[in-house]
């Protein structure tokens, strides 16, 4: 599988802006390279060094960037000229260019090179109270006897380190109970859905509108020793396809997973409001903090009541209910 890089010129002062809108476009993984950050790292440590490499030194002129990576079918492609229109209307109003050049570089990164880059920094690391996250590449000790979840996200969201992921499986550890049904919508790599069923869940159905993050979901809950009858998978946009939404809802759910994004959320109320059964608990994340009071008024105007709120760096889950 080929991915598509692109490499944003911003400035310093518009690194947030910009995670903020490519947050909103439901993209979550991105690397950034900031010269004042480097500038700052050298002014902390470089005293209690004697030399540092000239190539590092050019960082200090150069330019910052976000970069991206998307799949390169009909969906990334779809999503990238989707950015690149909104990065024309911000190119337009930054008028004083606080935002940098807004220009973005491009390239193709295989598939090998992908899994080869993330494998250097995925490493086995504890969540919440009971769940030890290792990647299916590592070998590690379990000392404190945790519940190990094995994953390979292959090119999808869901290693367990973003902060949306982490709140996730912290609620699903301490709320879901042994024979409960769950849905993950969003299922990405199948991470909640394989802790879900971990924890004593009896059924999981993940759902997912890229075919990647179904094939990956899969083969996760295989690797976790899960069998077909311990889950079902959709792929599809349940927003806009009735037919995917009524197979969805068919049953009543004890326990609902969104880790998406704001608007997606908002979208679905009226679906998690059919599939959740009374007195079960939705748990919804994905929600950067300035989104999240809107987020939980839409929420209440739906007929959920807020029980909870938990934040990690500006990343907001909610806890509701019916």
């Amino acid at each position: 599988m080929d991915f598509i890089e692109a490499a944003i010129k911003t400035s310093s002062e518009g690194i947030d802006t910009l995670v903020a809108i490519l947050e909103d476009f439901g993209i979550t993984g991105f690397t950034i390279e900031d010269s004042q950050d480097f500038t700052e790292f050298l002014e902390t440590v470089t005293p209690h060094w004697d030399y540092v490499d000239e190539s590092l030194m050019k960082l200090l002129d150069a330019p910052t960037i976000i970069k991206i990576y998307l799949v390169n079918n009909e969906q990334g492609r779809t999503t990238l000229q989707n950015i690149l229109r909104k990065l024309d209307e911000l190119r337009i109003h930054d008028v004083s260019k606080k935002l940098g050049d807004l220009t973005v570089d491009f390239q193709n990164v295989h598939d090998e090179d992908w899994v080869n880059e993330y494998k250097k920094y995925f490493k086995p690391f504890p969540v919440g109270d009971k769940l030890l996250i290792k990647p299916s590449w590592e070998t590690c000790e379990n000392q404190e006897h945790r519940v190990v979840l094995e994953i390979d996200p292959s090119s999808s969201f869901g290693t367990g380190s973003h902060e949306t992921t982490k709140l996730c499986l912290s609620c699903i550890e301490k709320l879901v109970k042994p024979g409960d049904h769950v849905l993950d919508m969003g299922c990405g790599s199948g991470i909640l859905s394989a802790a879900a069923l971990l924890l004593g869940a009896a059924h999981v159905t993940c759902v997912d509108i890229d075919e990647h993050c179904i094939t990956t979901t899969r083969e996760n809950l295989a690797r976790n020793g899960f069998s077909d009858s311990s889950f079902r998978t959709f792929c599809g946009n349940a927003i806009s396809d009735s037919r995917l939404a009524d197979a969805i809802a068919a049953k009543p759910y004890d326990f609902i997973a969104a880790n998406i994004v704001a608007d997606v959320i908002i979208a679905m109320r009226p679906l998690f409001h059919r599939c959740l059964r009374p007195g079960g608990t939705l748990i919804t994340s994905g929600i950067i903090g300035p989104r999240a009071a809107e987020v939980a008024e839409q929420l209440e105007e739906a007929g959920f009541t807020i029980c909870e709120r938990f934040e990690l760096n500006d990343w907001v889950l909610y806890r509701v209910t019916l």
